[in-house]
C-alpha cells in the first residue's frame, strides 16, 4: 500500500510540474534549470526543434516567452460585452506557442504529428520551429533575424509581405521586445553550465 501511494504522489508531483509554468522566465538557463525532468526536458525538446528547422535556440525560447510567458494554458483575454460580461475571446490562440486553430492544424497536417497538443512543451517547440522556418521559406527572413521572426509569426508569411505591420506601432514595439530577450537568452546560453 505504501508504494502505491508513493508512486501515485511521484506521479502527481511530475505532472504538476510539467502543468505550470516556469517561476524565472527571464533566464534561460534558470527556465532550462527549472524543467530538466527525465520525462520533460525543455532544453532537450528546444534543441531537437533547433536541429530540425535551424531556428536557434534563443529565438524559440524567445517566441514563447513572448507568446505565453511559458504558460501551457494561455489564452488572449474575453471581450467584454457592456464592459463588463465576460464575452468571446478576439482569436483562438491558445497553448505555449498561442498558435491558431487552423495554423496549429496545417502543422498537424504538414508533420503527421497528429497528437500534438499546443499545452505539451515539447509540441509547441516543435511548432514554434516549423512555423518559423516555414515562414522564413516563404518570406526570405534570416532564420536569425528574430525582430522580422516574430512580425512574420504574429502576422502570417502573406501579412508580412503585404507590409501591414509597418503602420502598427504596438507590433514593432513588441517584436523589438522580443528581439531584445532573444539577444539576452543568446548571451545568457553561452553561460549555462
Amino acid at each position: 500500500m505504501r508504494t502505491r501511494t508513493l508512486l501515485a504522489l511521484v506521479l502527481l508531483a511530475l505532472a504538476a510540474g510539467c502543468a505550470t509554468e516556469p517561476r524565472q522566465t527571464r533566464n534561460i538557463c534558470a527556465v532550462f534549470e527549472q524543467r530538466n525532468g527525465f520525462f520533460s526536458n525543455w532544453q532537450h525538446a528546444a534543441e531537437r526543434a533547433e536541429k530540425k528547422y535551424a531556428v536557434p535556440v534563443p529565438i524559440l525560447m524567445a517566441t514563447m516567452y513572448v507568446e505565453s510567458g511559458f504558460q501551457p494554458n494561455a489564452r488572449p483575454p474575453r471581450t467584454k460585452l457592456f464592459g463588463f460580461i465576460p464575452w468571446t475571446r478576439p482569436s483562438t490562440a491558445y497553448g505555449y506557442s498561442q498558435a491558431l486553430d487552423g495554423t496549429w492544424d496545417h502543422y498537424q497536417s504538414a508533420t503527421g504529428n497528429w497528437a500534438a497538443r499546443r499545452t505539451n512543451f515539447a509540441d509547441a517547440i516543435d511548432f514554434i520551429g516549423w512555423y518559423h522556418y516555414s515562414n522564413s521559406q516563404a518570406t526570405g527572413i534570416q532564420l536569425n533575424d528574430a525582430y522580422r521572426l516574430y512580425i512574420a509569426y504574429y502576422s502570417g508569411p502573406k501579412g508580412y509581405k503585404r507590409g501591414d505591420w509597418r503602420s502598427n506601432a504596438q507590433l514593432q514595439k513588441t517584436a523589438q521586445r522580443f528581439a531584445d530577450m532573444a539577444a539576452t537568452y543568446q548571451r545568457q546560453l553561452q553561460g549555462c553550465d
